[in-house]
């Protein structure tokens, strides 16, 4: 998918990768970029749109999904909107696209940071579902998976860092290239291959198999 004359949302996007992804967006040539946030942003771009959004608040997504009618893309940046069905996910578009970020850790702990690693794999985890639900609807899902990248949450971090502007040009790119699981950054381009070659990746699409054929004696 080509993000020329496409609608986004772009949650998260008062700062960091969610603010680099927004320009980055325009760049591409997005016909409208909603800008989620707890405290909306103002931006000069009239193409941009911005939304009053906190991600952990039912009633602001619900608000959010009401006001927004037509939708290409959608990035979880801020985090997962858990839905009751995740089938019935009516503001994106038939050829519609899902973007969630995560993080290397959802692969493998960082045992620094327990908790965001256990949250990460369980976004992975989901990410992969709505993958496979939404697959017969034509809408494609995506797993950004960020090495360490220069934004305020690493700051106490003293290791190469990739800039915000360069992850987000490498998640437009991945998506625009239809790779399931994006790898924007230098450290995580290190095992991309080994992922989308492994066991883990081949029992994913196994098990996706399950959503068109229930087989009859179910793992």
């Amino acid at each position: 998918m080509a993000i020329a004359n496409k609608t986004v949302l772009i949650t998260g996007s008062n700062r960091g990768i969610g603010r680099a992804l927004v320009e980055e967006a325009l760049k591409r040539g997005a016909k409208r970029v909603y800008a989620g946030a707890r405290n909306a942003i103002r931006h000069p771009d009239k193409r941009v749109t911005p939304v009053t959004l906190d991600v952990t608040s039912a009633s602001q997504i619900q608000q959010a999904a009401a006001e927004i009618d037509t939708l290409d893309v959608l990035i979880n940046n801020a985090g997962i909107a858990i839905y009751d069905d995740l089938s019935n996910f009516e503001v994106i578009e038939q050829q519609g696209a899902i973007v969630n970020n995560l993080s290397l850790v959802a692969l493998a702990a960082l045992p620094i940071i327990p908790a965001y690693s256990i949250s990460k794999a369980a976004a992975l985890n989901m990410t992969q579902s709505m993958r496979a639900i939404l697959a017969g609807q034509g809408v494609m899902v995506h797993a950004v998976m960020l090495g360490p990248i220069d934004t305020d949450m690493n700051r106490g971090f003293e290791i190469p860092k990739a800039s915000p502007e360069s992850a987000a040009a490498g998640i437009f790119d991945g998506m625009e290239s239809g790779e399931e699981e994006i790898f924007p950054d230098p450290v995580s381009q290190s095992i991309a291959e080994a992922w989308r070659t492994g066991a883990a990746k081949a029992l994913e699409r196994q098990f996706a198999a399950f959503v068109q054929a229930p087989a009859e004696n179910p793992v």
